[in-house]
């Protein structure tokens, strides 16, 4: 039996993770639940799954999650500090689910502590990749990706010096097919809209952006110990394919699976074993056909953004979390165009000094810091 907690129960990721403990319930069962603000949905998760300990981000919501969890005999608490205790309970694994650099203190916490993490927040590994690998080597947890691209690279990744090449394959988002001038026009609401995910609205941006792969190269680097000239993108519009290994003898191993996130999450819950899964089984025959095609990097210039960032190193890979978690929001609430949330991480990265952070202050300030200046360049953008 598993003890799982987990971080960031309502989201999308909390939900199907929520729903493979519940089809296994002789194989796991649920320590903690966190949420950010949504204090009645997780109350209601916390008393079906029979959690220990439920926690809210929001402190003004703790007198609201007491009351709803009155008569449970489950435990509240809240606020960020509550949230990096929750991750140091007792427990066999936390899956990490928090959306942006909010979910790095509490996963960083669970690697101090030497639980293992089903790692779905990548910022975390953005932000503060280096400080996470080195932790989890000293504490002997183990770093297990829930990205469905990361986990097809764990499941069919080799010793390290047999590798050739690592691809990731990304969809390219509602956008893929259409010009910079009809970028332009398009709304948050045609943005979110992801042609084969179900995701939150950040995240889907960040796949129309093809921001998302670029984060996701980052923290392929962190994960897989590969140069950065070994990390590719390939774009792949069915979501079919969803990682490839190519080895020195010219072998490419490729991981499939219907694009349904209950397929990575299974197996990070259940490593080194596997389980069940209710998804709909790939059907090759079905699909008919698989299209592959060069990312295109003028169309989409953040991911060559988020690639000259990981070639920096330093604090840049931060920096540009901070600044497209800011320009997204920007994005999201109308106050700039799409094609400005590129913009304003380049005129971020350019205006923020570079140093190396050595530690979670470090990081956080230089978060901080980014974060202003985003903001002025998104406010410098506004649509009015």
């Amino acid at each position: 039996m598993k003890r799982i907690t987990l971080l960031g129960a309502t989201g999308s990721v909390g939900t199907s993770t929520l729903d493979l403990v519940q089809r296994n319930p002789d194989r796991f069962c649920i320590e903690a639940l966190t949420a950010g603000r949504d204090f009645a949905r997780l109350a209601e998760l916390a008393i079906a799954h029979r959690a220990k300990l439920a926690v809210v981000a929001d402190a003004a919501c703790y007198r609201d999650l007491q009351m709803a969890l009155a008569g449970s005999g489950i435990e509240a608490a809240a606020g960020p500090a509550a949230l990096v205790e929750a991750a140091r309970r007792p427990a066999d694994l936390v899956v990490a689910a928090i959306v942006g650099a909010a979910g790095l203190p509490p996963t960083l916490a669970a690697l101090e502590a030497g639980i293992s993490v089903a790692l779905a927040n990548k910022e975390a590994l953005v932000c503060a990749g280096g400080i996470m690998t080195a932790t989890a080597a000293r504490t002997g947890a183990a770093l297990l990706p829930v990205d469905s691209e990361h986990n097809a690279i764990f499941q069919v990744l080799g010793a390290p010096e047999t590798v050739a090449h690592i691809t990731l394959t990304a969809s390219g988002g509602p956008f893929r097919d259409m010009s910079l001038a009809e970028m332009a026009a398009m709304s948050p609401a045609q943005a979110v809209k992801h042609p084969t995910w179900s995701m939150g609205a950040k995240i889907s941006v960040d796949s129309a952006t093809l921001m998302n792969k670029g984060l996701e190269l980052i923290e392929a680097y962190h994960l897989f110990k590969v140069r950065t000239d070994q990390l590719r993108v390939l774009i792949h519009p069915q979501s079919l394919v969803h990682g490839l290994v190519e080895y020195i003898d010219g072998s490419v191993l490729a991981q499939l699976g219907p694009a349904d996130m209950r397929v990575p999450i299974a197996h990070a819950l259940a490593w080194p074993e596997r389980i069940a899964t209710p998804v709909a089984r790939l059907d090759l025959a079905a699909a008919g056909r698989l299209d592959f095609a060069a990312a295109d990097r003028v169309r989409f210039p953040a991911l060559a953004i988020a690639e000259a960032a990981l070639a920096a190193g330093g604090c840049r890979p931060c920096v540009l979390n901070a600044a497209n978690e800011v320009a997204v929001a920007a994005f999201l609430e109308g106050r700039i165009g799409f094609l400005a949330i590129a913009d304003v991480v380049a005129d971020t990265l350019a205006a923020v000094p570079d140093r190396c952070p050595e530690s979670l202050a470090d990081i956080d300030a230089m978060d901080a810091l980014a974060r202003r200046s985003a903001h002025s360049f998104a406010a410098h953008r506004s649509r009015g």
